[in-house]
């Protein structure tokens, strides 16, 4: 295609209004719902200009990039209606449209009101293509925008030419991460740093991070333990010109890589049976409700089915209303008009962990603001948030004082709790009873100090090396750990576990014994006698979660401590492999030993 062809197709497109829109949803993972869409826009299908990245370079190349974005913005908003989209409509503006001359100044709300969509509901998503010369217009064309009620986001942070001076300028309400820094997450640790850094950023300014570009449960996994909360990407939706959201399939996906551990209750007990409010119930009748219970500070509203579509906040509300002609304007009106529809929403089977990070990674949440609780979608009543940091501080405080004194981790009533869930949840998962050969007589000639390093050392490992969303890690006392592990490469991390053991072994010991592969100390006996240097002895207790019924925690404990003796009859690090099942049979257990030097 000529350049001279390529700009009257782009003529074409504009005059015959020839574009469509796409929309990719964008998730809460924590709240498990779909909280907004992008609009995405492509030339016709059977056109040179059918791709984005065609369409809109000819558009720049041209200057007709300005009269493209309106066309695509308006094709966008009356779609988003039309279809009736729940949650915010990102809109993709390049920021040198909105410093061209020929800007339509004021365009988009003029389309926001003939389609009856608020300015509250749409994001101005900034799209850099190009080196921005004018901060300061730009910055006085962003203001325009959020003087109307728009928010702002900045998309593809760290791929464009000044994202991070545009971040530190504009203060987005948004911050887009480009999928470069996702794709890979879970296998590239610096990605991930730089992910972490973004966040610690994105909570000082108060902004929402979103992670781009998600193709693989195992980079939402890692997205959700570093704490990000809103996500997009083909592994939760492809654009589509009528997204078709499964509530079913989607909970599915957000928890293939979700937490079995369940450390503490759901949150049934933070439940507060207050009656929400019809979406019509007149603003008057509400302010009312408020005035009557002065120690209420938040009402849902519901649809006719009982679903909560909203929230109205106490000091929210009093502020709207005590505005000039408050009172007049929206006295009669039906509540919807005002209420917040980006209200927290929770599961009644949410844990009390999952719902202090929904508190604390949304960026504008008050603490004191209550949040909705549903069951099923249908409304059962509020949670306060200080009730959850109080029940999250009492839950640490006995976890602290379950501790191991030395490594801090769960000690023996935590991991009695944990195998006591897996019976209860019928999880599959390994035992895994972790025990140090010949770690006495190392205690007895090298001294405590140097064995508490040791053991230090070891718990920091197995920290490391179990995924924190799935594996559980406690220590028994003395140089016994226990590891629950459900990850499903649980053989490859004790193989990693034993070599970056010995890495670290390798720098405590005086350099006569790593030549002779051993030292000389008593034994439990009291005489003198050769030992092995350190090595790990692990027995794996194979549970299928199938087949609990006659199984309790003591049970698994002592068979899973009955497979470690196994090993330590192996010279060497060894796994010994020994199945729960075998322990409800009349026949003697039997164990599948390993051994690796």
């Amino acid at each position: 295609m000529t350049v001279s062809e390529q700009r009257q197709a782009l003529l074409n497109i504009l005059n015959r209004g020839a574009v469509s829109s796409l929309f990719q949803p964008i998730v809460s993972s924590l709240e498990q719902r779909v909280v907004g869409y992008e609009a995405l826009s492509r030339g016709p299908s059977d056109s040179p200009l059918h791709s984005p990245l065609t369409l809109f370079a000819a558009a720049r190349h041209h200057g007709m990039l300005t009269e493209l974005e309106m066309l695509c913005r308006s094709r966008a908003i009356s779609r988003f209606c039309a279809l009736g989209l729940t949650g915010k409509l990102f809109l993709n503006i390049s920021p040198e449209s909105l410093l061209e001359q020929q800007h339509y100044s004021g365009g988009t709300l003029t389309m926001l009101e003939a389609s009856g969509l608020r300015p509250d509901r749409v994001v101005i998503e900034l799209t850099e293509q190009a080196p921005i010369d004018d901060f300061n217009l730009l910055q006085t064309a962003l203001h325009h925008y959020r003087d109307m009620g728009f928010q702002i986001a900045l998309d593809d942070l760290g791929a464009g030419y000044s994202s991070l001076r545009l971040w530190s300028e504009l203060h987005p309400e948004y911050v887009k991460i480009d999928r470069h820094f996702i794709d890979g997450i879970h296998l590239d640790p610096i990605k991930r740093e730089f992910v972490n850094s973004i966040l610690q950023m994105a909570k000082a300014s108060r902004a929402q991070v979103i992670a781009e570009g998600i193709e693989q449960p195992e980079e939402l996994a890692v997205l959700e333990e570093i704490g990000i909360d809103w996500v997009q990407g083909y592994w939760l939706g492809r654009p589509a010109s009528i997204p078709e959201i499964n509530s079913e399939q989607l909970a599915e996906r957000l928890n293939q890589h979700g937490s079995s551990r369940n450390e503490d209750a759901p949150i049934h007990s933070l439940l507060l049976p207050i009656p929400g409010l019809h979406e019509d119930t007149k603003v008057q009748t509400v302010l009312e409700c408020f005035q009557q219970q002065p120690t209420l500070n938040t009402l849902a509203i519901l649809d006719d089915h009982q679903r909560p579509i909203g929230a109205v906040q106490r000091h929210t509300l009093s502020q709207t209303m005590l505005k000039p002609f408050a009172q007049e304007i929206y006295g009669r009106k039906p509540i919807r008009k005002l209420m917040d529809e980006d209200c927290l929403r929770v599961d009644i089977r949410q844990s009390l962990q999952r719902v202090s990070r929904l508190l604390t990674s949304r960026a504008r949440q008050r603490l004191e603001d209550d949040f909705i609780i549903i069951d099923q979608g249908l409304y059962k009543g509020l949670g306060r948030g200080i009730d959850v940091l109080r029940q999250i501080t009492e839950l640490k405080l006995q976890q602290a004082r379950h501790a191991n004194p030395l490594t801090l981790l769960p000690g023996n009533i935590p991991i009695q709790q944990c195998l006591e869930r897996l019976l209860e949840q019928q999880l599959d998962a390994q035992l895994c009873y972790v025990d140090l050969d010949n770690f006495k007589p190392f205690n007895d000639l090298y001294g405590y100090g140097k064995g508490d390093e040791v053991l230090l050392a070891l718990a920091q490992l197995l920290r490391e090396l179990c995924d924190p969303q799935k594996d559980f890690v406690g220590h028994i006392g003395g140089d016994d750990f226990m590891l629950v592990m459900r990850s499903s490469d649980w053989r490859q991390r004790l193989d990693q576990l034993d070599q970056r053991f010995q890495q670290l072994c390798s720098g405590l010991y005086r350099a006569e014994h790593i030549q002779d592969n051993g030292f000389s100390a008593l034994d439990r006996e009291g005489r003198w006698r050769k030992h092995d240097l350190l090595n790990l002895s692990i027995g794996v207790l194979q549970l299928s979660g199938q087949h609990t019924d006659k199984l309790d925690p003591a049970h698994l404990a002592e068979h899973a401590s009955k497979a470690k003796h196994d090993a330590k009859k192996i010279r060497g690090f060894s796994i010994t492999l020994s199945n729960a099942l075998q322990m409800t049979s009349a026949e003697p257990s039997t164990s599948n030993q390993y051994q690796m030097i």
